[in-house]
């Protein structure tokens, strides 16, 4: 049997053109958080409509990722392995920002929205999967730590980018406010720019980097033949019953929809329970059937079969985007109505606050894409991974809190600092963790289902989270930065149950 050879070591500027396209990618997802709510608002939605606008971006992803990352493991072709993927996503991607603007100009402009919100993060997600497996592909073991952080400073520098535009673009001279009901120019250039920056970004990391062979990356001994037979016997050795138990949870949300009256968007989360569980039962009849491997099959059998680190952090990853997702739908809102005081879309005080919200938004990106490459490091070598990441989340949550006492623009400029750390250790910190813990042959398919945990909390946020503030606390946003600050409190006590498995 031959002796597997190390990786060849990266430069700089090697680690930079492997993660360069996700400054492209940040700079759409930038673009998406801080602005949606204002596209939306201004298209004529209400507070109340935003979660049921937003839900398409959490649903993309959770389709989105298993696919591309069970079938990005499979891929070998002229482009390589994981860069057909980039590239497809960054070209609908960019057209989907550069469609968008034009929305208030479509016969149903609030339908058009959001039907390019749904492209543009299904995009944005076809894309992104596979650069993080791209990482370890391309890296041995004792760069893992280095190449995550180069990345998460490229999303953070993405994100600088893509937030700062409108506020930029309005003091150099360009429009922020737009008579009736359209989109500011601010806006509108933003996101025209914007779809350029990706599609070159995304260019770079494919046009400057060489994917490994399947060949090679035998000879380095990651690659040893998927184990799909393993997958199966697993998958034909389970009961059908967490498949019925998520039947029928689908259909018991359904009757509380209509039993209590809760919000519409529910629905939704009834109906993905209820198809989880018919899928699984399929994916289990084939299995116990003896039929051969396919993607059902292997998305639900490695999602049973998780290894146990990715079970530990998957409760953090749930918790801790459960507040990153309450963050991007109301910031806005809650910074326009209680600092600039003004709910009115048409007025000079709303589209001030917007403003604002996207150097909040460039404030804690900026904090982030720092702290990645010099706080981090740090810490981690201090504390260690685990602690290292339970002190940023409890620094983001302090952040929260910081918005639902002040009301002074400048002081929260110290809240995003706290944010910032955090969002700089969920980027980087679990994925490393994950590299040197998962089986490499699977990396793309472990991948995407681990951002099942970060799409599943998006999804319960944008359905579940309007009830309860119709019904607790109506036409009062600020609260909702509260559930925030506990989210990160509950993801930074989670993570030190990570200890046991790193």
């Amino acid at each position: 049997m031959a002796t597997a050879i190390a990786k060849p070591h990266q430069s700089f500027w090697g680690l930079w053109n492997i993660s360069f396209g996700f400054f492209g990618i940040q700079i759409g997802f930038a673009l998406q958080n801080s602005n949606m709510s204002r596209v939306f608002q201004t298209l004529g939605a209400s507070m109340d409509d935003l979660p049921a606008l937003w839900v398409a971006a959490p649903l993309t992803g959770l389709v989105v990722q298993p696919i591309i990352g069970h079938l990005s493991d499979k891929t070998w072709n002229r482009l390589g392995r994981r860069r057909p993927y980039f590239l497809t996503g960054a070209i609908f991607a960019a057209i989907s920002l550069i469609l968008m603007p034009l929305a208030p100009a479509i016969a149903a402009p609030l339908v058009f929205a959001a039907a390019m919100l749904w492209v543009l993060d299904a995009s944005l997600n076809f894309s992104m999967e596979p650069f993080r497996a791209f990482v370890g592909d391309m890296l041995g073991t004792d760069q893992h730590s280095a190449g995550y952080a180069v990345q998460t400073a490229f999303i953070g520098a993405g994100a600088v980018v893509g937030s700062i535009f409108p506020y930029f673009l309005e003091h150099v001279g360009v429009s922020n406010v737009a008579p009736g009901g359209g989109l500011p120019d601010t806006v509108k250039w933003s996101f025209w720019a914007g779809g350029i920056a990706l599609f070159a970004a995304v260019m770079w990391t494919i046009l400057t980097t060489r994917e490994y062979s399947p060949e090679e990356m035998a000879a380095f001994g990651g690659e040893e033949a998927l184990d799909d037979d393993t997958t199966l016997r697993a998958l034909a050795a389970k009961s059908y019953g967490s498949a019925g138990a998520c039947m029928a949870a689908g259909v018991l949300v359904v009757l509380a929809v209509l039993m209590l009256r809760l919000e519409k968007e529910v629905y939704l989360l009834g109906g993905l329970l209820a198809t989880y569980g018919v899928l699984s039962a399929i994916a289990i009849s084939m299995a116990k059937q003896g039929k051969a491997a396919n993607m059902l099959s292997s998305i639900v059998g490695d999602f049973s079969g998780m290894p146990d680190v990715m079970k530990r952090l998957a409760l953090v990853q749930f918790f801790s985007w459960s507040a990153l997702f309450i963050m991007w739908i109301n910031t806005t809102p809650v910074v326009t109505q209680y600092v600039f005081g003004s709910s009115d879309t048409a007025s000079a005080a709303y589209n001030e606050g917007a403003n604002w919200v996207n150097v909040l938004f460039t404030v804690y990106n900026g904090v982030a894409a720092v702290a990645a490459l010099a706080l981090l490091p740090w810490l981690s070598r201090t504390f260690g991974q685990v602690k290292t990441h339970s002190i940023c989340l409890t620094l983001g949550a302090i952040g929260f809190l910081m918005f639902f006492f002040v009301r002074d623009a400048q002081a929260l400029l110290l809240a995003e600092v706290g944010i910032g750390i955090a969002w700089a250790s969920i980027l980087a910190m679990p994925y490393a963790i994950l590299a040197s813990n998962l089986p490499q042959a699977k990396l793309g398919i472990y991948m995407g289902l681990f951002n099942i945990f970060i799409v599943v909390p998006q999804l319960l946020v944008a359905t579940v989270m309007g009830s309860i503030m119709l019904w607790l606390f109506p036409g009062e946003p600020i609260w909702t930065m509260l559930f925030a600050a506990a989210s990160w409190l509950v993801a930074a006590a989670a993570m030190l149950r990570v200890q046991a498995a790193s």
